[in-house]
């Protein structure tokens, strides 16, 4: 009996895994020109890192986390998402001294043990993108506009919903209210609302029953309860938005599964995806460095889940594109002779970047260039041994059939050289 994936973890396959270069191309351009910088963490981290910054009430700590403990007696855990690693990263290197390395972005795959779902896995990837140092709303305008920018130089398109979450000062007056809310309709609402409610109140606003969905719609609005400040900085990031043409819309129900969230908060969606409608989604964490020990520093970052990414490109028809050529140059070589020298040139094709490809098992002529079809290669190398005798080379445009008779000298670096720039490779 074979072997099969684990249920929630997916193989990508050649096919779709050009889609997926062009996805990470695309948004490294992107954040390139936004002045950020790449760094990698590891997957597995403390599970501390995770119940300090995320929050232990979250779903995502509760039940989600693949977590263990390993042969030194301390508990690790699979990142489940990127944040909480970079802002590790930030503070133990001390990149807040190296002035400007204040804005890091990071690709890569993330562990939640939930149910597996059109465009959700359990092992699931992200471009995470962390911008510290500032709390002016301008910067929160500036990082939503980026994230808009890459979905549109991807093809695709998004709405974007923005709500604030408050302060420290003003949140609990409103959680307050809420709590109050929910308390009065318990008899309404689902047993984790009923949980949450003494929790975390504000992911009832988030939850997916729609009988609490129905309950919550007249619940209080943060947006009613900001304080003074809260609300300037709110207003002035819709203004930003505004000056960038970003359109959106203000969702005052929208709140985030982690705790570290505060100030702004936003949601890029889509209507393609069905029930899983969030490509990206983000928001401001002024107080979670200074919380997992580094300095004070505001912050604000997003994730875009690259399998929704693809998912909306192969709807779009951009996944089910043939392969771009797999390579320039299929070497087909003939006979015992033929073949070494044909491997030999192989090798300087490469090195004179090149990508070429060629038979080691003494097929046919005709199997070869079958092969060179399926490779997609734009051109043959046709080497025999009578070709070999008379030093030359037999060069195929497989696009129009043509076919050219070109010398072969000794001096295979060169003549490579030559014949690449003569076929424009």
């Amino acid at each position: 009996m074979s072997i099969k994936a684990l249920k929630g973890f997916k193989d990508i396959l050649p096919e779709e895994a050009a889609v997926w270069q062009r996805i990470e191309a695309t948004a490294r351009d992107i954040f390139h020109r936004f002045g950020f910088a790449e760094i990698k963490v590891p997957i597995l981290e403390k599970t501390e890192l995770f119940a300090r910054s995320i929050g232990e009430a979250t779903d995502i700590v509760e039940k989600e986390m693949y977590s263990f403990t390993d042969r030194n007696g301390e508990s690790v855990t699979m990142r489940p998402e990127g944040t909480a690693s970079v802002l590790r990263a930030f503070i133990e290197h001390g990149l807040h001294v190296r002035q400007p390395v204040n804005r890091l972005y990071t690709i890569g795959p993330m562990f939640r043990h939930e149910r597996p779902q059109k465009g959700r896995l359990r092992q699931f990837h992200q471009l995470s993108v962390e911008a510290l140092g500032s709390e002016h709303p301008r910067l929160d305008a500036e990082v939503m506009a980026m994230a808009a920018l890459l979905l549109t130089e991807l093809g695709l398109t998004a709405s974007l919903e923005i709500n604030s979450l408050g302060c420290p000062a003003c949140r609990p007056a409103f959680k307050e209210s809420l709590v109050a809310y929910a308390k009065a309709r318990v008899g309404e609402i689902c047993d984790d609302c009923v949980r949450r409610s003494d929790t975390n109140p504000l992911r009832v606003l988030d939850c997916k029953n729609e009988q609490c969905r129905i309950a919550f719609r007249e619940a209080p609005s943060i947006l009613d309860h900001l304080c003074a400040d809260c609300r300037a900085h709110f207003a002035a990031v819709e203004e930003g938005l505004g000056a960038l043409a970003i359109p959106y819309r203000v969702n005052p129900f929208m709140v985030r599964g982690l705790d570290y969230y505060s100030r702004t908060t936003f949601e890029l969606l889509s209507g393609e995806l069905g029930a899983q409608s969030a490509v990206g989604a983000g928001g401001r964490y002024d107080g979670l460095v200074a919380q997992l020990g580094g300095p004070a520093l505001p912050g604000i970052g997003f994730a875009m889940g690259m399998e929704r990414l693809v998912l909306l490109m192969q709807q779009a028809g951009e996944g089910q594109a043939q392969l771009a050529s797999t390579v320039d140059v299929y070497v087909a070589a003939l006979g015992e002779a033929a073949g070494k020298a044909g491997f030999r040139l192989l090798h300087e094709l490469r090195r004179k970047g090149v990508r070429a490809a060629m038979d080691h098992e003494g097929r046919s002529l005709k199997s070869q260039m079958k092969q060179a079809g399926r490779l997609q290669a734009r051109y043959v190398f046709l080497l025999g041994e009578e070709e070999l005798k008379r030093g030359e080379l037999v060069v195929k445009e497989m696009a129009t059939g043509e076919q050219t008779t070109v010398a072969l000298p000794g001096n295979t670096g060169a003549w490579c050289e030559t014949v690449a720039g003569k076929i424009g490779l």
